[in-house]
């Protein structure tokens, strides 16, 4: 008996982390089958996670993101803009397919006379003046609040500042970088765990009981991110590396995906993505800028959850669209999702915004932010998802396709 438990262990340990992970997930659906009342008190464990992950996450990409531009050699070449090009076009094209998508299976809402006590903007120039607020934020507070414009902003400063600095500075930034990535690891090594406790506690608490009055409306949600995930992002991979997109998809949406999804932060997720692109072999100095910054701005799921729940009001309401003003909110619930993570409530406060495009009213508006709160337990999981992998993906493909190109130029 002693010695099969070494011998467990030991394969345990020899299991790839994906693996882990999908154990954990199977015995928390198990738990919350069998026993719902045990299962709701391995909520702690999932709360420890998630909060390790978001702890370690701003100091990460601060440290990272200052050491990579601190110890950045002249002449290598980095890929932000291919990248950044990449983000915006995933971001508006999944807004399309959503509109596409509304049109063809239009969702009705029941809307009731219910206050929601959250505020949404007011206008797509007050996302930008938070986003503005964001950059210059006092880079202590950054750092506490989880503000990752701010920690970016700072920490590109600092690394270009730093550049003019002696060898001996440079190599305790890098040194400090490596040790924060060793705890960072530690942490990721946890998330079987920390899954278990996720998933056994959501299922025996909520159950999808709730969600089967929206059921509809998940579907065509979903089906968009699915849609985008598994054909339109290949699309734009295939563009750039012009060979089968669908390793490196799957790869991602294993390798990230899956934690993202029930994690439901793309903050938390960012260690994550690090350590993906850095077993994909991509350039440091690219990915630990790209990653961190597709937090925030690459939020094709954003994207799709405005421009779909904006569509089921009009339709609910009657409101008929014609094409120009249906690109037009293509484009506003893409710039709205890129500001999604500048304004507290996430995606969902944006909606009015979208909403106010069709003349409806914020206090219906505010019943739409509602139904969103409700199936949140899976819309904001897909969301999250989304767009964690497309930030992995993404990166890749650029840093790939640059460097097949200057292959064959060389």
């Amino acid at each position: 008996m002693t010695a099969v438990s070494p011998s467990l262990l030991q394969r345990l340990k020899q299991t790839g982390l994906v693996t882990r992970i999908i154990i954990g997930l199977i015995a928390g659906i198990v738990l919350a089958w069998l026993a719902p009342d045990l299962a709701k008190s391995t909520e702690f464990i999932g709360k420890v996670f998630v909060s390790a992950l978001k702890a370690v996450a701003p100091i990460l990409v601060f440290v990272l993101v200052m050491a990579s531009i601190a110890n950045h050699k002249h002449g290598q070449e980095t890929h932000i803009r291919p990248i950044l090009f990449l983000y915006l076009l995933g971001t508006f094209a999944a807004a399309v397919v959503a509109v596409i998508a509304s049109t063809l299976f239009p969702s009705s809402l029941v809307l009731a006379t219910q206050d929601v006590a959250v505020t949404a903007p007011g206008g797509i120039s007050e996302v930008l003046q938070s986003l503005a607020l964001s950059v210059v934020d006092n880079p202590v507070r950054a750092l506490m609040t989880g503000n990752f414009i701010g920690i970016l902003a700072w920490a590109i400063g600092m690394g270009i500042a730093i550049r003019h600095a002696g060898q001996t500075t440079r190599t305790v930034l890098e040194d400090l970088s490596n040790g924060v990535t060793v705890i960072v690891r530690l942490v990721i090594s946890f998330a079987p765990l920390g899954i278990f406790g996720l998933v056994a506690s959501t299922l025996a608490t909520s159950g999808f009981s709730a969600l089967l009055g929206y059921l509809h409306l998940l579907t065509v949600l979903i089906g968009c991110m699915l849609f985008v995930a598994l054909v339109v992002n290949p699309l734009i991979v295939f563009w750039k590396l012009r060979r089968n997109p669908y390793p490196l998809v799957f790869t991602c949406l294993r390798e990230s995906g899956i934690t993202a999804f029930f994690t439901r932060s793309s903050a938390a997720n960012i260690p994550v993505n690090l350590e993906l692109s850095k077993r994909l072999g991509l350039h440091e100095d690219t990915y630990s800028v790209s990653i961190p910054l597709g937090a925030t701005i690459n939020m094709a799921g954003a994207a799709i959850t405005i421009t779909v729940l904006t569509l089921a009001a009009v339709h609910t309401l009657g409101i008929v669209v014609d094409v120009p003003t249906a690109v037009l909110l293509s484009v506003v619930a893409a710039i709205c999702a890129c500001g999604a993570s500048g304004v507290a409530g996430g995606s969902l406060l944006l909606i009015p915004l979208a909403c106010s495009l069709f003349g409806i009213p914020s206090e219906i508006a505010m019943q739409v932010v509602a139904v969103g709160f409700i199936i949140g337990v899976l819309q904001d999981s897909a969301e999250t998802a989304l767009n964690s992998s497309t930030d992995v993906l993404f990166t890749a493909a650029a840093c790939l396709g640059e460097e097949e190109r200057a292959q064959r130029t060389a």
